[in-house]
């Protein structure tokens, strides 16, 4: 009796967002397990996300089935006793403290540059493409970087610095086409070695490091998919660190995705198998905490894109997936999956965004002119 109860509540749930359970549509579920429905009862997105990885179940197309069910709002309906002890915890540690700041190198970048070689552009650049003018991920990768250094007006001799600089593919852009000089941090390992090894005769230094740790100062500074991993604890800090390290007259870019709202917490199953202490900032939160420090010059929100990004990428990992499943196995490439789908289907409903931030100290002469 309970166990029919349990899953007419989550028929009749995900009924309200046009998805069904054994359906003809694309996005409906077909079920294989019927523990399914009491896991997604007892867990929210978590519980799905398990499921999904266990196989309980299997979905023509998934990402339409996220954007569809977040269109509706079914995940606030969903929300579970796990969130409640995500946020106590979220409030009362610092989940993103220096003493924490590599577990993110560890536990997601360091699983192997084989895996992000197969999936992401020749460059490797593992933010949103800019997809403007372009048909292909290499093409809207390229003209991402472009695009920001254009924004930085980026001129040759500059220095630069990089935080979260990944396998270095926006530092090779800005020293090769603009001949800056830059310098990027990473807190992974994997990325660094292979970063080194591709930017060879370049003016270009690495270092493992974190961003509380930097003492120099720059020209221009550029921060892409590294705010993600901040935590709203440490937003004052980090802007304070950049303002710090910025010369006078130089621009700061913040690349970052973002939340429609104010949170303290992240997606439960994201924070347990892809990003662990992660957090999407809102608006409110960056600019908050950039108050009388920064002028903001410049905001681009080009979220689309990112929807069209992930496609790409769960394409290419789709069509590579033979060459490494020996090494991976089958549980990571449905929670890979499951990853890249749930998240272009949250970027196309739009309750997810992507932003790039340009910053001043408000004493360049000129005016800032913005570049699309």
């Amino acid at each position: 009796m309970w166990k029919e109860r349990v899953r007419g509540k989550v028929e009749e749930l995900f009924a309200k967002a046009g998805v069904n359970f054994g359906g003809n549509a694309d996005w409906d579920i077909q079920v294989k397990d019927d523990r399914l429905f009491e896991k997604i009862f007892s867990n929210g997105s978590l519980g799905l996300g398990e499921a999904y990885m266990n196989g309980w179940f299997e979905c023509g197309r998934f990402d339409e089935t996220v954007r569809r069910l977040l269109d509706k709002g079914i995940e606030k309906a969903a929300k579970t006793w796990g969130n409640f002890f995500l946020y106590l915890e979220s409030v009362i540690l610092n989940r993103q403290s220096k003493r924490r700041a590599f577990v993110i190198g560890e536990r997601h970048y360091d699983l192997g540059n084989d895996l992000f070689e197969l999936m992401l552009d020749k460059e490797m650049v593992y933010s949103c493409a800019y997809w403007k003018n372009a048909n292909t991920l290499d093409q809207a990768q390229k003209n991402k970087m472009d695009l920001i250094c254009r924004k930085l007006d980026l001129q040759p001799g500059m220095k630069v610095l990089d935080i979260g600089c990944g396998w270095g593919g926006l530092a090779r852009h800005a020293a090769k086409e603009y001949g800056a000089e830059v310098f990027g941090i990473s807190v992974s390992k994997e990325q660094l070695a292979l970063a080194e090894e591709r930017s060879k005769d370049l003016n270009i230094k690495y270092e493992f490091k974190d961003y509380r740790d930097l003492k120099d100062n720059f020209d221009s500074i550029l921060s892409v998919g590294q705010m993600e991993h901040v935590g709203y604890k440490n937003y004052r800090t980090y802007m304070e660190i950049v303002y710090r390290s910025l010369k006078k007259k130089g621009l700061f870019l913040l690349h970052t995705i973002g939340s429609n709202s104010s949170n303290k917490v992240t997606d439960r199953w994201i924070e347990k198998y892809i990003f662990p202490n992660s957090h999407l900032p809102s608006a409110a939160q960056i600019t908050k905490a950039s108050e009388s420090l920064f002028v903001l010059e410049d905001l681009h929100n080009f979220g689309p894109d990112y929807d069209k990004t992930l496609m790409a990428w769960y394409n290419n990992f789709e069509k590579g997936w033979d060459q490494i499943q020996k090494k991976y196995g089958e549980r990571f490439r449905r929670m890979w999956e499951f990853y890249l789908l749930s998240c272009a289907g949250a970027f196309r409903s739009r309750k997810i965004q992507l932003w790039q931030f340009v910053f001043s100290k408000g004493d360049r002469e000129e005016i800032y002119k913005a570049v699309r």
